[in-house]
């Protein structure tokens, strides 16, 4: 065998699964606890290490992060052979220079601060590509996204696509749900923030009257307070509710029975949920934006865009297609969530770690 090499996985990010870079951690460690790699020592970064070890025992080695680790002066001592940071906007960096491979999501924050690319963000960014020694895209349109606003090293660059977050149906059937479900209706989750589009959705529910709508999230942000107000000030308080954050349950509760998901983001770099929402055979209707027609594929339904009235035509006419082709429709959807899997992301990559230390 040769020589054991150290991997030091950046994912400090693992403790808040409710995001998907949260989301992302787990589940590439999950695939990876599924593979063999005695030829690498993989250290995994969490403020809460134990929980990790408790789960996932002797497979990985374990670093306490510490808030602090951002600080240049503070990075951690440990000399890795391979740093992986696993997103793009991590603030911790190794404190030795060392091989380093980036995973990009995306780069809207280019677009959702400044095009200025002496913006402190920007800068940290670039950084972060004149550092590595391999990049890899969570989708092809990452790396269009990056590629049209950044200079890219010549380093290998690979695209891994994500895999399902739900690889276990779980058991549904004692939860309660805090918000009506005796009527038929539309469902959807994520981040409250504003390129989720939320109300876009809400405002199509304004002449939506046999459905009620669903959105569960962290609703106590700012976006959150606008979303409450557009559903208080159109009399939508009996037709829309929020759920807050939620369970894996209360997801996949909410994902089995809904008539349709509904995801009209404007940015994204990959896009979990529609991926989720198929698991179950559910119609899933997407905007036609950034990265999520790659992901959707011809499973899933499109908008182009935002005008209520559209909308509503282009989701009745998904429903009723669904409706009228249903087997069809499900088998479709299913297997195209069967075809992202974590174990085989997390297989590719360990090829690029060794790739790259061998």
């Amino acid at each position: 065998m040769s020589q054991q090499k150290s991997v030091f996985l950046e994912t400090h990010n693992i403790n808040n699964r409710a995001t998907g870079l949260g989301t992302f951690n787990y589940e590439l460690i999950k695939g990876m606890e599924q593979l063999s790699f005695d030829n690498l020592k993989i250290y995994l970064n969490s403020g809460k290490p134990n929980l990790l070890k408790n789960e996932f025992g002797d497979k990985f080695k374990y670093h306490q992060y510490r808030s602090f680790h951002r600080y240049e002066t503070f990075r951690p001592f440990g000399k890795y052979d391979l740093w992986h940071a696993v997103n793009q906007n991590t603030k911790i960096e190794p404190r030795t220079n060392t091989k380093y491979l980036l995973t990009i999501h995306d780069v809207n924050f280019v677009e959702e601060i400044s095009k200025d690319m002496n913006h402190k963000r920007n800068r940290l960014f670039k950084e972060k590509l004149e550092r590595a020694t391999a990049i890899t895209y969570i989708s092809e349109f990452a790396k269009k996204q990056t590629h049209d606003y950044f200079k890219i090293p010549d380093v290998p660059e690979c695209i891994i696509y994500n895999g399902n977050p739900i690889s276990t149906l779980l058991d549904t059937s004692n939860f309660i749900s805090k918000v009506p479900v005796d009527k038929p209706f539309f469902y959807t989750i994520g981040d409250f923030i504003e390129r989720k589009n939320y109300i876009a959705i809400i405002n199509m529910m304004k002449s939506v009257k046999d459905f009620n709508l669903i959105i569960s999230g962290n609703d106590t942000k700012e976006y959150g307070a606008v979303i409450k107000k557009l559903i208080t000030d159109n009399g939508l308080g009996n037709q829309v509710f929020l759920t807050g954050r939620i369970s894996d349950q209360g997801k996949q509760f909410y994902m089995k029975n809904c008539a349709a998901f509904l995801f009209p983001s404007i940015r994204e770099g990959f896009g979990l949920p529609p991926i989720e929402a198929m698991s179950f055979g559910k119609p899933v209707f997407l905007s036609d934006k950034t990265s999520l027609p790659e992901i959707g594929g011809n499973a899933a339904n499109y908008w182009t865009n935002f005008d209520p009235e559209y909308m509503k035509t282009v989701l009745f006419e998904g429903l009723n297609y669904h409706e009228n082709n249903k087997i069809e429709c499900q088998t479709l959807l299913k297997d195209r969530a069967a075809s992202f899997n974590w174990k085989e992301a997390a297989a590719a990559y360990l090829k690029v770690y060794n790739e790259i230390l061998y």
